[in-house]
């Protein structure tokens, strides 16, 4: 089933900070299918999310898309993966997992995911980045470069980083406990100074209840040992890409664990305790 458009915008030059950037069609499209539609086809700068955020968070942990339908609609991406068995990583057309040891892994096709989003990623933007520069500090930087706030944001830093803190978490078994209680668990990873890829998306207040509004981080070495669910870091140096990504197609799971879900309150809270 493909993304319905609900309105689009002509597009607009804008000199940001001195960086031209070219705002794409600001469109926003958000379906919403159980388990029967094809994840082929899917245009450039649209967000391909399955399941959402809140699901997440109830403890829904099992899914029905496998890595291999993802990587048919983008090469760039984060989520975690079946039973809440770790953070992650999609790049380059690449699936990894980062575990609750620590360790780094090519997830095989056929591996399933309870939250993903993903996009095919070509940055409408690059510049040069230079530290020390904290993760906090890059936030508030890369925001006011943003020529809107409420469209979605592909973000990527291929760099140096002097700090990298980051997290996992274990596999969990039915009954499912919340993603709140299961955090209390996580493991930490304090990276020291790495060479790697940052992963993520910054997205607009309104997507709250479907995914994470604002920076939503995952980190993989450059030699692909260590990784996870960014928490903190200090830039050296590197590359920072932002790729527009205006249109947003969710998939939802077709299984009773999501569909009887508490969906119905507000969890913005708890989504960042989670995050942070």
């Amino acid at each position: 089933m493909p993304p319905h458009p609900l309105h689009c915008m002509a597009l607009t030059p804008l000199n940001v900070h001195g960086a031209i950037i070219l705002v794409l069609a600001a469109c926003l499209a958000c379906g919403c299918i159980a388990g029967s539609g094809d994840t082929a086809d899917y245009a450039h700068d649209t967000l391909y999310q399955t399941s959402t955020i809140d699901a997440l968070l109830e403890g829904v942990y099992d899914g029905d898309r496998t890595m291999g339908e993802l990587v048919e609609v983008g090469d760039f991406g984060l989520g975690t993966v079946q039973a809440l068995d770790g953070e992650m990583i999609l790049l380059d057309g690449v699936a990894y997992q980062v575990c609750a040891d620590g360790t780094v892994h090519v997830l095989h096709d056929d591996t399933f995911t309870p939250f993903a989003a993903v996009t095919r990623y070509e940055a409408d933007v690059s510049m040069e980045l230079s530290g020390p520069l904290v993760l906090s500090a890059f936030e508030q930087e890369v925001e006011a470069l943003l020529p809107s706030r409420n469209i979605t944001y592909a973000i990527r830093i291929d760099g140096t980083f002097s700090a990298m803190r980051t997290r996992s978490v274990p596999a969990q078994v039915p009954p499912y406990p919340p993603l709140l209680e299961v955090v209390q668990d996580q493991s930490v990873f304090e990276l020291g100074r790495v060479q790697g890829t940052v992963v993520g998306f910054w997205m607009p207040y309104y997507v709250s209840g479907f995914n994470v509004p604002g920076f939503h981080l995952h980190f993989i070495s450059d030699d692909r040992m260590a990784g996870g669910h960014v928490l903190d870091f200090e830039l050296e140096a590197g590359t920072l890409g932002i790729d527009d990504t205006p249109d947003l197609f969710l998939d939802c799971i077709d299984s009773p664990l999501f569909l009887e879900a508490p969906l119905d309150h507000e969890t913005g809270s708890s989504i960042g305790e989670v995050e942070r």
